[in-house]
């Protein structure tokens, strides 16, 4: 088991934060944003479960430590770290079930998206004519 955390090369965030409000602008932008937040509940799913192998072992290593007779102090120290480690997991999985969850209600939103602004878009996107940019007559 690697503990050995491996950082993800992303310089930016999954969705780019602009002023483009067309409508499949902003569909593009829910898959993106649904998509990342999926892979992250993954990832961190992923990392809970080595986390918690790591902090079983840890533990293992205080028993070690006790049945050798090191000094306590030792023992104090490791059974600290394996108690961490278990924490750290149980936050993680708190925040893989927080992206899930997030993930879950952006692709809930971009179907509400879809189904309200889909039809619209269809009628704007087909026709020969231009048509006013959505909130023009309400200036």
């Amino acid at each position: 088991m690697s503990s050995e955390l491996v950082p993800r090369n992303t310089s930016a965030a999954p969705v780019r934060a602009d002023g483009d409000h067309r409508y499949k602008a902003v569909q593009a932008k829910l898959g993106r944003l649904g998509k990342s937040l999926d892979d992250a509940s993954v990832e961190l799913e992923v990392l809970h479960r080595s986390m918690q192998g790591i902090a079983k072992h840890t533990d293992g290593v205080a028993t070690d430590v006790d049945n050798a007779e090191l000094d306590p102090k030792f023992f104090d120290l490791t059974t600290n770290v394996a108690t961490a480690l278990v924490g750290a997991a149980r936050s993680i999985k708190t925040l893989s079930a927080t992206a899930q969850e997030t993930a879950n209600l952006t692709h809930k939103a971009r179907r509400v998206h879809a189904k309200l602004y889909g039809p619209l878009d269809d009628i704007r996107s087909n026709r020969r004519e231009k048509t006013p940019r959505a909130g023009f007559f309400n200036r």
